[in-house]
């Protein structure tokens, strides 16, 4: 096995349910006990950290990444060598008892730094694909898997969906699935050093990981990037961070930092809708790049309709961020995604 650094890129998988039970679609997937939860981490290989839950949904920070539970959605996003898809078997389990069945499914991540290191069934993307297409319900019959390539060799998208109905059904069947959200899952790499400096502990600074957590939070500027949010962060030792944003309502935002010198990597999150401030995605974008300064960085938009991922060059262009390509492609149950790929103007 190839000598290898901690794999930043994560892989992340998003799930939708329903059910005809109203009493149960009011909690739904949050009833789940959190034995149960760490059941399907187990599977993973990852742990829960820290967690932060308002009225509509739980947010976890993991050992390795984030989890979100909504009575019809979960969202795991892990990074290093943990096996994500091995989370669907348990989760469809648990969900089948409390009168839930799966309706759409969607699997993203970008290109690993380390490929060589990760374990079955990440090995590749083909075999993520036969892996999913083998554990999914045969009711999820609308199917497609895609590369989505860039000019920035380090940074391509894969993407996985599956849905139990076609586009045209999907608005009258799925009204849990608004259209009118959008999803922004943003990758960088080569980060500043002196700003990646800030993600590393002091030697026995006798704090716990949370406490660390905020103090990053707040010298690295993550907390003025959505200044309402509820955060819940953790700072690994000796390096590396995590954080969840709940912001107004059903909405969340989140980073991940792996802050060694040669493959540094940071990623964001977050969810928005087309109906927000148009300077909204701009000042979020502006906000994520003076806290890291990527030299490449990669931003995935999907969105069932609307333009969001213009607005993505137009707030990037003056940082210094020149767009090197843009990649377009529809899918069913997630509809189009855009991946643009970055790279920091010489100077």
């Amino acid at each position: 096995m190839a000598v290898s650094g901690f794999e930043g890129f994560e892989k992340r998988l998003e799930l939708h349910f329903f059910g005809d039970d109203p009493a149960i679609i009011d909690m739904g997937l949050r009833q789940l006990e959190f034995e149960s939860l760490e059941q399907v981490l187990h599977a993973v290989q990852c742990t829960v950290v820290s967690a932060v839950g308002n009225h509509y949904f739980d947010a976890y920070v993991l050992s390795e990444s984030s989890l979100f539970v909504y009575p019809t959605k979960i969202i795991i996003k892990t990074c290093g060598t943990t096996q994500l898809l091995k989370s669907i078997r348990p989760l469809l389990h648990y969900a089948h008892h409390l009168g839930l069945t799966l309706c759409s499914c969607r699997y993203t991540r970008g290109s690993f730094i380390f490929p060589k290191a990760q374990p079955f069934p990440h090995t590749s993307f083909k075999e993520e694909v036969i892996y999913l297409e083998e554990t999914l319900p045969s009711n999820l019959c609308y199917r497609k898997a895609s590369v989505m390539p860039s000019k920035v060799p380090s940074h391509s998208w894969h993407v996985f969906t599956a849905s139990n109905t076609n586009e045209a059904h999907m608005a009258l069947t799925h009204p849990h699935i608004p259209d009118v959200l959008y999803t922004l899952e943003i990758c960088m790499t080569d980060l500043d050093r002196v700003l990646a400096r800030k993600f590393f502990r002091r030697p026995n600074d006798n704090k716990t990981g949370d406490t660390a957590g905020k103090e990053m939070t707040e010298i690295t500027g993550i907390n003025d990037i959505n200044p309402g949010a509820l955060i819940c962060d953790f700072a690994f030792d000796p390096c590396g961070y995590s954080m969840n944003g709940i912001i107004d309502g059903d909405r969340y935002s989140t980073i991940h930092v792996t802050p060694e010198d040669g493959y540094s990597y940071a990623s964001f999150e977050c969810v928005g809708s087309i109906y927000d401030d148009h300077d909204d995605v701009a000042n979020v974008l502006k906000k994520v790049v003076q806290v890291f300064r990527p030299a490449t960085m990669s931003v995935s938009t999907t969105c069932a309709s609307h333009e969001i991922w213009t607005r993505v060059a137009s707030a990037l262009e003056p940082l210094g961020l020149k767009c090197r390509s843009c990649a377009m492609d529809e899918f069913p149950a997630a509809g189009s995604v855009v991946f643009q790929a970055f790279t920091a103007r010489r100077k």
